[in-house]
Parts: structure tokens; C-alpha cells; sequence
């Protein structure tokens, strides 16, 4: 019998949401979020967001015990702060600059006392929208020097940076996973790491799965967050509800090169049924990751190689697709 896929979710997306025009469901406390969390097939797992939805590590570790989930990561959010909306990691203002590197360390020691493994960094803020707004070059020491200084505290709890190409800035400095081992390289810590979004990936133009190959060929790991979207906005749809076979070459990837964490969803109900909306999730990524584990590998990869499309295709036709 096939191994369950090990499945967490962002917290903050079983709580209110808004958009510019909306707001969605009802704000929950934090045992309300992790009993409904508790409630969905397949999702062993949270990411919770530090430190707005909560800086008691004994509280939540104490929750995780009661609703038997683990804790998939840390996620530290250096943008939402008024200091920081010009960005936090990048600011002219050393003392701003401080404070983002001040949120990382602590969300590292958050993350120790709850036993989380990783803490993740996606730094929204830190970008720009017009020519000549800023000088590139030192905006780009700016976060080798914060970020290195953030990833060196605690080693043992790697940060894992996720790329975004916009929001809130226009253009964010970390847009794509090139320019993300770029960051890694300059940095020069081992154990830092990727965060690749799947939406992310899709809406900058990448290819998630080349990314994965791209990151596995590299020395530093990687985390996954998965969502889908129609390649024009991260609007953080159900998984392979608009790119199927990306999503399944995605994980087709991620099985070649042995990863065995958690795949987080990264996936806003808003107008859909909040548990409906994440089933869908761990049910369509369970089911395409069996299918790949009962195919021949060997003749897929085979065909792959072989440079004849169309005979590729009749296979996906085959064991994939069932047609």
C-alpha cells in the first residue's frame, strides 16, 4: 500500500481572508483553526505565520499535541510592520533593517520551541515599481548581508527563502528561483534554503518542475508550497485545478529526487467550503502521486529521452490520464 503523502496548510487561510474588495469567513482563534485543521482528510500537518498569529510556543506546542499535528514550518512575516512597508530586509534605514533581521532570529527561536525544523521568509516587501528608484546593486547587499545574518543565527533551524515576483512590491527583489540560488550562493550558508510556491513559480513564467531539477542539482534544500493559478495571478487556487499535468510533472520531480517533507498548501478558500477546499487538495495530490508510483519509470524516462513526443504522450495517456 502506498505511503499518504505528508500534507500541512498555512493556518492563516482557515481563518478570515480578505481581498481589496472582500472579506471571507470568520476569524478563528488558534485551537479553532487547528481543530478544523484536525478535521481534514489527509493534512498531518500546519505552517503557522510569526509572529501575528502567535509568539506562545508552549501554547502551540501544546495544541499540536492535542490535535496530533506536526508543525511542517515557521513562517516569518517581515512585511506587514508600518517600518517595513518600504521594505524591511532592504530598507535605507539601518535600524529598520535591524528590526527585519530582529523578526528572523526570533521567529527561529519560536521555531526551536516548538520543534519546527525550518523557519520560511518571503520577503513581500523588499522591492521596487519604477526605474531609477533604487540602487540595485546595494539592494542586493542589503539582503546578502540581512539575510546571511538572519540564516547564521540558530543554523540548525535553516531559513528557507520564497521567491515571488510581485506583491506588494511591483517587482520584489527575490522573483525567481535563479536569482533565489543566486541569493543562496552570495550568502554562502549550506543550509539555507528554497521555499518553491507552485503559483509563484507558474505566474513568473517558470516551469515548477525544471525548478525542482534546477534546486535538486544545487547544494541547499527546498520546501514546497502548493496552490495553482491561470499564470496571470497568484490567486492560490485548489492544486491542478488549471495546470494539471504541470502540477503532475511537478510532483513527478519531486518523487525522482526524494523529497520527503511536507507539501504545504498555500491555497485560499474564499468563496469555496474551507475543509472541501483542502481535501481537494491532499485528495488530488494523493491520487496523482500513487499514479506515478505504479508506472514503469524506467520506460517513461526512456520515452522521455527518446526524443519522440508523441510516444511520450501515449503513455501519460495511458498510466496518468487513464484514457
Amino acid at each position: 500500500m502506498n505511503q499518504p503523502v505528508k500534507c500541512a496548510l498555512i493556518t492563516s487561510f482557515v481563518s478570515k481572508t480578505k481581498d481589496r474588495f472582500h472579506e471571507y469567513n470568520r476569524p478563528l482563534e488558534l485551537e479553532e483553526r487547528l481543530t478544523l485543521v484536525s478535521q481534514m482528510r489527509g493534512m498531518t500537518g500546519v505552517e503557522v505565520i510569526f509572529p501575528y498569529e502567535t509568539s506562545d510556543g508552549a501554547l502551540l506546542k501544546a495544541l499540536l499535541a492535542k490535535y496530533k499535528l506536526a508543525i511542517a514550518a515557521v513562517n516569518v512575516n517581515v512585511k506587514a510592520e508600518p517600518e517595513f512597508r518600504n521594505g524591511g530586509l532592504t530598507s535605507t534605514d539601518p535600524a529598520v533593517r535591524k528590526r527585519a533581521i530582529q523578526f528572523i532570529k526570533d521567529s527561529k527561536d519560536f521555531a526551536q520551541a516548538v520543534g519546527a525544523d525550518k523557519v520560511t521568509c518571503c520577503p513581500l516587501g523588499d522591492g521596487y515599481e519604477f526605474a531609477f528608484q533604487c540602487d540595485y546593486a546595494q539592494m542586493w547587499k542589503y539582503l546578502v548581508e540581512t539575510l546571511g545574518e538572519a540564516g547564521s543565527y540558530k543554523p540548525e533551524i535553516p531559513l528557507f527563502i520564497e521567491y515571488k515576483p510581485s506583491e506588494t512590491r511591483g517587482r520584489c527583489f527575490v522573483d525567481t528561483a535563479a536569482k533565489t540560488l543566486c541569493l543562496l550562493n552570495d550568502i554562502g550558508i549550506s543550509r539555507m534554503g528554497t521555499t518553491i510556491d507552485f503559483g509563484h513559480s507558474k505566474y513568473g513564467g517558470e516551469n515548477p518542475a525544471e525548478v525542482v531539477s534546477l534546486l535538486a542539482h544545487s547544494r541547499y534544500p527546498y520546501y514546497i508550497h502548493i496552490n495553482d493559478n491561470n499564470g496571470k495571478w497568484d490567486w492560490d487556487f485548489m492544486v491542478a485545478s488549471h495546470n494539471f499535468l504541470e502540477y503532475a510533472e511537478f510532483l513527478f520531480y519531486l518523487q525522482e529526487y526524494g523529497y520527503n517533507d511536507f507539501l504545504t498548501s498555500d491555497t485560499s478558500p474564499t468563496r469555496w467550503d474551507i475543509i472541501g477546499t483542502f481535501e481537494a487538495n491532499t485528495r488530488m495530490t494523493q491520487k496523482i502521486w500513487d499514479r506515478w508510483l505504479a508506472v514503469d519509470r524506467g520506460e517513461f524516462w526512456r520515452l522521455i529521452r527518446g526524443g519522440d513526443f508523441l510516444k511520450t504522450w501515449q503513455f501519460i495517456e495511458a498510466n496518468i490520464l487513464k484514457l
